[in-house]
């Protein structure tokens, strides 16, 4: 089966068009066979749309008209994955206070897309199939982007469970894993160290450990956060589930920048982004790096074909 993928070019005034650009060259060259659509606000672009695109946006510097592009390019690319025409969605970064001032005031792509898809439950993960130190490194965000004072209130016993149950379907299914490991990570230091740290661990941790090991997934935990990263890099893990947002990114971007991925989990489509911002500074003026939208596009291949590319595939 001929798999699709729909690219976005992001804000239009970052860097998205051009690594997007640039790594579908790349991404054609070396795989010739993947039909790859480029998805503006009024339907497919041409490759060299993307340059047009952006230097016409530059120029106008005109938040609300951005955040139209970006928004709107990513409402198409959901209406051809929910339709079967696309099997994943790879984005380039967008801004998010010109997307709110477009009238989408969601803290992101992820929420953007679970509302776009109709999907209650979704996951951020991150996602480097080649760190720094040559092995893989998968980190889901329980919590995403919250004040640091808002994250023990919204992890919950049920957020917990529910987010790693997520994420345990979608290493069975997008990366064919028959028995995937999953270790939590602490919330406070040492594990709490018994109560000596706060209670979390005991009073939030176990009780979603037990439902989760009652519905078959044997995760591990609650692990302190100084180990259970190295552990996963040494092989004991196919994933870690992090209680916040930097407590996974800094020891997630530490040896994956340049090489890492954001896949939104529980989607009817993959979806996956680069692991940067739109990067105003330096955009277009030839220092943007594609390395992480390459690596975006070929896991979207990749998750795609484990996910649709059967026998008894229905798109």
């Amino acid at each position: 089966m001929a798999l699709r993928l729909a690219v976005t070019p992001g804000d239009p005034r970052g860097v998205g068009p051009e690594v997007a650009l640039h790594a579908i060259r790349r991404f054609q060259e070396s795989d010739p066979t993947v039909d790859l659509s480029v998805v503006g606000p009024d339907g497919l672009l041409q490759l060299d749309d993307l340059s047009k695109l952006a230097e016409a946006h530059r120029k106008r510097n005109d938040a609300v008209a951005a955040g139209t592009v970006a928004a709107r390019s990513i409402e198409r690319a959901v209406d051809m994955a929910r339709s079967g025409d696309v099997h994943a969605i790879v984005t380039a970064p967008l801004h998010k206070p010109s997307l709110h001032a477009a009238g989408w005031p969601v803290p992101g792509h992820t929420e953007m897309l679970a509302r776009l898809a109709d999907v209650e439950h979704v996951g951020m993960l991150m996602a480097a199939e080649r760190t720094k130190l040559g092995s893989a490194l998968r980190v889901l965000l329980v919590t995403t982007h919250m004040a640091l004072r808002d994250v023990p209130r919204a992890l919950t016993s049920e957020r917990i469970s529910e987010q790693v149950a997520l994420l345990h379907r979608s290493l069975e299914s997008d990366w064919g894993l028959p028995a995937p490991r999953i270790g939590l990570c602490a919330l406070n230091p040492h594990a709490s160290d018994g109560g000596l740290f706060g209670d979390e661990e005991a009073r939030v941790y176990a009780p979603a450990l037990t439902s989760l090991r009652a519905s078959g997934i044997p995760a591990s935990g609650p692990l302190p956060a100084d180990t259970v990263f190295s552990r996963a890099l040494s092989g004991d893990f196919d994933a870690v589930a992090a209680p916040y947002h930097d407590v996974g990114m800094a020891a997630f971007k530490t040896v994956s920048f340049g090489s890492g991925v954001n896949v939104t989990l529980g989607l009817p489509f993959v979806r996956t982004s680069p692991d940067h911002g739109t990067a105003f500074d330096i955009a277009g003026r030839g220092k943007a790096d594609p390395s992480s939208m390459i690596e975006a596009l070929v896991l979207a291949h990749r998750l795609a074909k484990n996910r649709f590319d059967t026998p008894h595939a229905d798109v």
